[in-house]
C-alpha cells in the first residue's frame, strides 16, 4: 500500500507555516490518539500516520527533502534515505564507513589499515 502524502495526513497546504503544522498536528493527533480510543486499530494507525508526517513536515531539511523527492526523499528503507551524516545507515557506511572516515581524517594509510583490521574482526 502506499503512503498518503504528508500534507494530505495533515490536512493542509504545501506553503503551510510551522506554526500551521504543529496545529493542525494537534489537533488531528487529539481525535486519534490510542489513549482516547482504546483497542481502535484503525485509530492508532492513522495515529502513527499524523506522527510520520509531522515528524518531515515539522523539520526543515527533511520537509525540503519531501518536497523535492516525495517520500524517497526520507524513507530510510529505499529511496535515497539521506540523513545529516551523508550516506547514513546504509549499507555502504556499515562496509566502508570506518575506512573512509580514516582516509579522509588525516589519519592517513595507518589508520586506514587499522580501520579495515577492526572492520574485518567485526564481521567475523
Amino acid at each position: 500500500m502506499s503512503k498518503r502524502d504528508y500534507y494530505e495526513v495533515l490536512e493542509v497546504n504545501r506553503n503551510a507555516s510551522d506554526t500551521e503544522i504543529k496545529k493542525a498536528y494537534r489537533k488531528l493527533a487529539l481525535k486519534c490518539h490510542p489513549d482516547k480510543n482504546p483497542g481502535d486499530k484503525q485509530a492508532e494507525e492513522q495515529f502513527k500516520e499524523l506522527s510520520e508526517a509531522y515528524a518531515v513536515l515539522s523539520d526543515g531539511q527533511k520537509r525540503a527533502l519531501y518536497d523535492q523527492y516525495g517520500h524517497a526523499g526520507v524513507d530510510q528503507q529505499g529511496g535515497f534515505g539521506f540523513s545529516s551524516g551523508g550516506f547514513g545507515g546504509t549499507p555502504f557506511e556499515d562496509i566502508f564507513g570506518d575506512t573512509f572516515l580514516a582516509i579522509f581524517s588525516g589519519e592517513g594509510a595507518a589508520g586506514a589499515a587499522a580501520a579495515v583490521v577492526v572492520t574485518t574482526c567485526a564481521t567475523t
